[in-house]
């Protein structure tokens, strides 16, 4: 194979950005080939800005039908994920899909086994696993230098969001367009890194508010507990409606603190084993000796251009994978158990009860009376990257 030919399916924000840079040759060994959306005027911004060469279908079964392509990359609504993904597997085509990997694990499920069958290479736009902070601390963690994990906290509510954002798509903020809020839209990215890097928890118990910032009927503010194997157990806030935010990710262990915040890695090391101070100290107040170090981060984040320039490597030589497309269902596991848990006002296990959690959400979205006034737009994304993405 020469270079691959990728097809962007869905020109809205994010859709639009990931064809530029690759129209513009900014993705080694890849061109693009092609690009699909439901809407006239999205096709034809291509046209005018993607050049006549660049072919366009106004449906992904067209598109994936016409051998235009090596692969695609699927920047659609979010249900649309796992079957436009599993029609191309289908088809031998290498798919890199959008977060979040869908709206419910089962779905998600379904895609990951069709991708395991056609032998294909499947990636997601989880970009923050790029940022030389996020492989810093995974490494870190990993290597056992903080000891067994006791307690992990995130507070991320610098996703700020105004309600022009909300108004900006009659899809948007909907249990039928969208399927959530502010963990399905935002917080993947954030979710998947927690996942990343402390594991999955056994148990989810969380508190969602339901447009109580926004005009909107899905959550734009959660509070969760989770409880794991090892008896470690994590707290994950976040919310579209403070500003200025938080991003504070704290993970305790048995040999200290590490705290990744303004980009930064900071450790405070113990002397000894926490859990062995607790035991021998028999001078009633005190606290282990520790040293605040600041672990050194080198590198820039290849972001989404990094991601996909990984899976065109991974096409064409073999490479593994950044982010894996079948790890996408392990945040989904997590808002999943989140909504499931405010829904029922109860615990949740991980794995999440398939059935139930979409028995819940049909559910909702049969009784969705939300109607907007606004027409739908597509807005320049790349000012919500940031540090964490869009």
């Amino acid at each position: 194979m020469g270079k691959v030919r990728i097809a962007v399916v869905g020109l809205g924000g994010m859709g639009s950005h990931h064809a530029m840079y690759i129209r513009k040759g900014e993705v080694p060994d890849a061109v693009l080939s092609a690009v699909c959306d439901v809407r006239a005027e999205r096709l034809e911004w291509a046209k005018n800005n993607l050049g006549e060469e660049v072919r366009r279908f106004d449906s992904w079964e067209k598109l994936i039908e016409s051998g235009a392509a090596d692969g695609v990359l699927i920047a659609a609504h979010h249900y649309l994920h796992p079957p436009i993904a599993i029609r191309a597997f289908e088809k031998g085509l290498h798919v890199l899909t959008e977060k979040p990997a869908g709206v419910y694990t089962k779905h998600v499920r379904e895609m990951n086994e069709a991708a395991a069958r056609s032998g294909r290479v499947f990636g997601i736009m989880f970009n923050l696993r790029t940022y030389p902070v996020y492989r810093k601390l995974k490494d870190l963690i990993s290597s056992g230098e903080l000891g067994p994990v006791i307690r992990t906290n995130w507070i991320i509510t610098s996703w700020f969001r105004s309600q022009s954002y909300y108004d900006s798509g009659g899809w948007r903020a909907t249990w039928a367009g969208e399927g959530g809020g502010v963990l399905l839209n935002q917080c993947p990215h954030n979710l998947d890194i927690w996942q990343w890097v402390c594991g999955l928890p056994k148990r989810v118990r969380a508190f969602c508010s339901f447009g109580k910032y926004h005009n909107i009927e899905v959550e734009d503010d959660v509070t969760a507990y989770v409880e794991y194997e090892n008896g470690a157990t994590g707290v994950f806030i976040a919310s579209t409606a403070e500003s200025p935010g938080t991003d504070r990710f704290e993970i305790s262990g048995d040999r200290g603190k590490v705290v990744v915040e303004d980009g930064q890695i900071t450790f405070w090391r113990t002397r000894q084993p926490v859990s062995q101070f607790c035991r021998e100290y028999k001078g009633g107040f005190g606290e282990p000796e520790s040293w605040k170090c600041e672990v050194p981060v080198k590198g820039q984040p290849g972001g989404h251009k990094g991601i996909t320039s990984d899976w065109v490597q991974s096409i064409l030589k073999g490479t593994p994978l950044i982010a894996p497309g079948a790890e996408g269902i392990r945040s989904l596991e997590l808002s999943n158990a989140m909504y499931l848990s405010a829904w029922t006002d109860s615990w949740v296990n991980i794995p999440v009860d398939e059935a139930l959690f979409l028995d819940h959400l049909q559910k909702r979205m049969a009784e969705s009376r939300f109607k907007k006034t606004s027409q739908d737009r597509t807005m320049n994304v790349e000012g919500s990257f940031g540090r964490t993405g869009p």
